[in-house]
């Protein structure tokens, strides 16, 4: 069955939670706004992909998630890093290429990881974490600690043979996992109305014996009572869920990708319903929370990325005896 969420209620969430949301949000923004600025200099190696525009979404999902939990990201994996918990002086060094990175400048942007925190990595492959949430999930079961994998993906890899085929294993073995399909729109400048057959990725859910959810990606509401009610399901053994978050994002597909097949959507988009926007005035008008609360965050986050570039651009780079080290694991 596939259902729509537009408005969720918020009643649920503490002024503390909806803070720590907020936070979230924030952090992502400013962390890729200035990765989106550090990147022009040429002092960061290789290809970012940005997440700006599409936070809530990874903070709606995360912020039911604890330390049982996984999550496998894609190449546009910084806001889901972010979500699930890992260290932004860590990540930014990382971005950078620095031995202080969480994956000591091995993984840059497209493979940066923190197992500790359950993110199990972003991917330059299209496709590659579904079947890894499956891994994920089955030991989740298998161990019966109430654990939930996620795999975050994109419109493109809906197509992909390795998410359908995922999405059918998880019904059959019934695993606590929760497909979300980030459909911005666009699978690098291929408009997804022209590379998906069904007009809702989440239409596919059926096909797979599962529920299916389609939620405004612009409204963290939304997207936090869709994946409350997933993650909730999944722990009491009531199996996997498909989410489709719509939204888009502000930057291209790759910083250096124009847009020029984009006309006034990110403009629009950007005015009239970011997230952050929607949030504040969500908050602010319930009374749940003040402008000066809001603005507070503002600022601590803007010192904590500030700091964050300071740090990673003193950070050592790895040397030749780093090159062999995190190759192997020793399991004695």
């Amino acid at each position: 069955m596939t259902g729509t969420l537009t408005q969720a209620p918020a009643a649920e969430l503490t002024p503390d939670a909806l803070l720590d949301a907020y936070r979230t949000m924030r952090t992502i923004r400013d962390f890729e706004e200035r990765v989106h600025e550090e990147f022009a200099t040429g002092d960061i190696p290789g290809f970012v992909h940005l997440y700006a525009g599409e936070e809530a979404s990874a903070t709606g999902v995360c912020s039911h998630l604890d330390l049982r939990d996984a999550i496998a990201s894609t190449h546009r994996g910084h806001g889901h890093c972010i979500a699930k918990g890992v260290d932004v002086m860590g990540m930014m060094a990382e971005i950078f290429g620095k031995l202080t990175g969480s994956c000591r400048g091995k993984g840059g942007s497209m493979h940066i990881a923190d197992l500790s925190k359950g993110m199990l990595g972003a991917n330059g492959i299209v496709g590659g974490g579904p079947p890894l949430i499956c891994g994920r999930a089955l030991a989740s079961k298998l161990k019966g600690d109430g654990g939930v994998a996620v795999a975050f993906f994109g419109d493109g890899a809906s197509n992909q043979g390795t998410t359908l085929e995922s999405l059918n294993l998880a019904s059959i073995w019934n695993l606590p996992a929760i497909f979300v399909a980030e459909n911005n729109g666009y699978a690098e400048a291929t408009s997804s109305t022209w590379s998906v057959a069904t007009d809702d990725i989440a239409d596919r859910a059926a096909a797979f014996g599962m529920p299916g959810v389609i939620v405004d990606g612009f409204d963290f509401f939304a997207v936090h009572e869709a994946a409350g009610e997933a993650v909730a399901r999944a722990r009491e053994g009531g199996g996997p869920t498909l989410i489709e978050v719509k939204f888009t994002r502000y930057f291209g597909h790759f910083e250096g990708d124009q847009q020029l097949y984009r006309a006034d959507e990110v403009r629009n988009a950007r005015e009239n319903l970011d997230c952050l926007k929607v949030f504040r005035a969500r908050v602010t008008g319930s009374g749940q929370l003040t402008d000066d609360q809001l603005d507070q965050v503002d600022q601590e986050v803007a010192t904590a990325i500030a700091a964050s570039v300071v740090a990673a651009k003193a950070a050592p780079k790895p040397g030749a005896d780093d090159l062999l080290t995190d190759v192997y694991v020793s399991y004695q």
